[in-house]
């Protein structure tokens, strides 16, 4: 549509075939290019299973499995189980922006070893069903959360993902034991970068159980 493009202002961080096997992929969206480009389609098949929205299963088929909110899938390697459970996810304000943007959903990963669930927000909002669906859920142990405050033009101030004070004070309300921020920089609709993160974080107290990630680099969480 008109408007609603937006430009990468850097490379990747590592090339596609550095990353390895995939057992699976859990994707919040597959019909926006920021979320999907080429190259990243052409690793899905690759991957043994892609989790993602009902209408996303439906495009992309083979591997894919379709979820609604509050749906789950277990998958298995070496042994182990990991249940994901679709979590309420809404790409932008409610009303006509969030309906063209299109179905979204975010993710909660619970697996054998681990008392605290992991929530990865997805591309959202944060709004009544999905602070239900989190309390529901109990404490967490790490909240993978996606920033950037993303606007285009001819939708004007509306943002489609949380800005950095959103998010703050979602994450307030949560007991959550780490907060990994992602999804705030690399391209043109991305309005809020890390400085507003790191001060709006600082002002609602959970500074100090932020990891920022580095670019490129493998890290352990949790």
């Amino acid at each position: 549509m008109p408007g609603f493009g937006s430009e990468k202002t850097a490379p990747p961080a590592i090339a596609a075939e550095q990353i390895g096997p995939l057992d699976a992929v859990l994707l919040s969206h597959e019909h926006h290019f920021d979320n999907l480009d080429d190259s990243g389609r052409r690793l899905l098949p690759g991957a043994g299973r892609v989790l993602t929205t009902r209408a996303g299963a439906r495009r992309l088929g083979d591997n894919a499995v379709g979820l609604r909110a509050g749906e789950s899938h277990r998958l298995e390697a070496d042994g182990r189980v990991l249940e994901v459970t679709a979590m309420p996810a809404r790409h932008g304000p409610p009303g006509p922006v969030a309906w063209v943007a299109g179905p979204v959903i975010g993710f909660l990963l619970r697996w054998e070893g681990e008392e605290r669930p992991w929530w990865i927000s997805g591309d959202t909002r944060w709004f009544g069903r999905l602070r239900s669906a989190l309390a529901a859920a109990g404490p967490l142990g790490v909240a993978i959360v996606h920033l950037g405050s993303a606007r285009f033009r001819p939708t004007g101030r509306a943002r489609y993902t949380m800005d950095a004070g959103e998010a703050a004070a979602a994450l307030a309300e949560l007991e959550v034991e780490t907060v990994v921020p992602i999804h705030y920089e690399g391209w043109t609709h991305f309005k809020q970068g890390r400085t507003a993160a790191e001060d709006e974080f600082g002002e609602a107290g959970v500074a100090a159980k932020t990891r920022w990630l580095e670019l490129g680099r493998p890290a352990t969480i949790g």
